[in-house]
């Protein structure tokens, strides 16, 4: 059974920095693409950092550099940075592990970027 656990949001200044975790048990990350997704107060789930089974990684949509999208795959981990954080950047976090054949997803990890 897959199971996919994100952790590490919470309330955080504006500026600051958060770090999320993907944790997957089940099935080995390596073999497959991972993306972070964030759904926003009153918006649909978007994706916007992609990293693919070779490591190639997409971060969409964000400044160069605010979001980094890295895996640990001796901890079957994927990771999250998130520098200067803003207001806007307050959302449900979820990861995304891709087989090709289905999705699976977490229960998601509130951030709140506000104070």
């Amino acid at each position: 059974q897959v199971q996919v656990v994100e952790s590490g949001g919470g309330l955080v200044r504006p500026g600051g920095s958060l770090r999320l975790s993907c944790v997957v048990s089940g099935i080995n990350i390596s073999d497959f693409a991972v993306g972070w997704y964030r759904q926003g107060p009153g918006t649909q789930r978007q994706l916007f950092a992609w990293l693919s089974e070779s490591d190639l990684t997409n971060d969409i949509g964000s400044p160069k550099g605010q979001f980094t999208i890295s895996r640990d795959n001796a901890k079957n981990t994927v990771y999250l940075q998130m520098n200067n954080l803003k207001p806007e950047d307050t959302a449900v976090y979820y990861c995304d592990l891709d087989t090709g054949l289905r999705d699976y997803w977490g229960q998601g990890t509130q951030v709140t970027v506000a104070g």
